[in-house]
């Protein structure tokens, strides 16, 4: 990286930093910090949507699975996610904001002590807390790493560089920081995206190699299902993918709370799935094209790092670098808000009686020093890794393990069909995902899908048999699941 990339990378922390400190200004107390307030408008909930959904993991893990496997990483992954953003745009996204109109919420589990009980609450809130610090940590770890492999910079400061931008303006500026930042983050990345794209035709011959890059690729590259990308891997990965992105990841819930009413939280969704169809169509393809420009890698994971270095001049290189800054940057401030509102509105007052009594500009103090706290400790433990695998990695395996049977009574518990689905099935659902888990990892040897998908498909299983061997009646949580199907005219915000 010369010169030229310093400065733009320079100026886009300046620019996100100036975001949060304009954010701050519309910050008056925790539903402002936490949930804009419900103001946000439906296109700025949708772009932050996609923006949060993921980050620069995408460019070394999926870069290394397109190195390998082809176009089946745009089945399994953004097809996949886009048809659970369309099925969360009928049943899931419109009920989030109504459950902040019916009971003020301003975290994603804060209605889950209605719905079921506290320590239902509890067993998914700590659970969840736990493993996202260290889920947060991996993605600083991976964001480092690219930094490195462009400029050289140590993990330690590239750390600190990301992470500390992103603290600044997360902890004064809250949602709406987030979502702002969101936006001008996927104006940067939109323009990094295209440029590259434009670069890789340039080496191919020209638009043609839209068409003909895939006969010269390794067998199978551009079949929609590859080696342990089969059939079955993808339909367990879209169930995880319709439970993970539709709030079962509490950062994506957010963006649906923050919005002013069912329609405009639905056609969020519909702008987050819509951009999951076109833009990785754009964004992956000089990762697919990577095995034809570069044969022979031994690091396929730095696959898309080393084309950008290759193809793009000075300057370029620090705008693909902010691109892909912008989505760490991205998901991990959205984590830090929600994970914050989780431990203000449900940990700390099942611990701490008399948190119920703060003022609202307490919450609001409280909620900001969660939230630094939240993201220092994820650097910190960022900070202790050699590298983005090791503990770091199986960490990751198991986020991503628990976060089904954390969302089905998240999720599943809104809708009225599983209304009789209690305290007891949803706690035996969580657990039966961790048992599973560690049986289908450590203990018995099954293909990749099961591996993937046992953990989450057991809990559906159990917790839909709780309901129906044991069905569960509370005439409260009862009347709440009724009350989502549709907006009230006198919402609480």
């Amino acid at each position: 990286m010369g010169f030229l990339d310093w400065l733009v990378i320079c100026g886009y922390f300046v620019v996100m930093l100036a975001i949060g400190w304009w954010a701050k200004k519309r910050i008056h107390d925790a539903k402002d910090f936490f949930t804009a307030g419900g103001r946000m408008p439906w296109w700025l909930s949708g772009i932050s949507h996609h923006m949060s959904g993921y980050s620069a993991a995408v460019f070394v893990g999926n870069a290394a699975i397109a190195y390998t496997a082809g176009f089946t990483l745009y089945v399994w992954w953004a097809l996949g996610i886009t048809i659970a953003m369309l099925i969360g745009s009928a049943l899931f996204a419109p009920r989030w904001p109504r459950l902040r109109q019916r009971l003020g919420i301003i975290s994603p589990l804060e209605y889950l002590a209605t719905r079921y009980n506290v320590p239902t609450q509890q067993v998914l809130a700590w659970s969840g807390t736990a493993l996202k610090v260290f889920d947060v940590g991996a993605k600083w770890a991976a964001t480092a790493l690219m930094l490195q492999v462009f400029a050289g910079v140590p993990i330690f400061w590239g750390v600190l560089l990301t992470g500390g931008v992103t603290l600044i303006y997360s902890t004064i500026g809250g949602l709406w920081a987030d979502a702002l930042t969101d936006l001008g983050q996927f104006v940067i990345q939109l323009i990094a995206g295209l440029v590259l794209f434009v670069a890789v035709l340039g080496q191919l011959g020209g638009v043609s190699g839209i068409w003909t890059l895939w006969d010269r690729l390794p067998e199978g590259h551009g079949q929609p299902f590859n080696g342990n990308f089969t059939m079955a891997f993808v339909m367990v990965y879209l169930l995880i993918n319709t439970l993970s992105y539709n709030g079962g990841t509490w950062n994506l819930a957010q963006r649906f709370i923050a919005a002013p009413t069912g329609g405009s939280a639905r056609r969020a969704a519909l702008l987050s799935a819509s951009l999951y169809l076109v833009w990785p169509l754009i964004l992956f393809f000089p990762m697919w094209a990577a095995p034809v420009l570069m044969p022979g890698l031994e690091r396929p994971d730095q696959s898309y790092a080393l084309i950008t270095q290759a193809l793009l001049p000075g300057g370029l290189i620090g705008l693909v670098l902010a691109g892909m800054f912008a989505h760490t940057m991205a998901m991990t401030s959205s984590d830090a808000n929600a994970i914050s509102s989780v431990v203000i509105r449900d940990i700390i007052p099942a611990v701490w009686k008399r948190a119920g009594r703060m003022s609202s500009s307490t919450e609001l103090f409280a909620g900001r020093v969660s939230t630094f706290l939240f993201i220092a400790l994820s650097m910190g433990i960022a900070l202790t890794a050699d590298s983005f695998g090791g503990v770091l990695g199986l960490i990751i395996m198991w986020f991503g393990a628990l976060v089904g049977p954390i969302a089905i009574p998240m999720l599943l518990g809104m809708l009225p069909a599983f209304r009789r689905c209690g305290p007891t099935a949803a706690i035996a659902s969580w657990a039966t995902g961790l048992v599973v888990f560690v049986l289908v990892k450590y203990v018995v040897d099954v293909d990749t899908w099961l591996e993937v998908g046992g953990p989450v498909m057991c809990s559906v299983v159990v917790f839909v048999l709780g309901g129906l061997v044991a069905p569960w009646r509370n005439a409260e949580s009862d009347a709440l699941v009724d009350s989502l199907d549709s907006d009230t005219s006198t919402a609480r915000v």
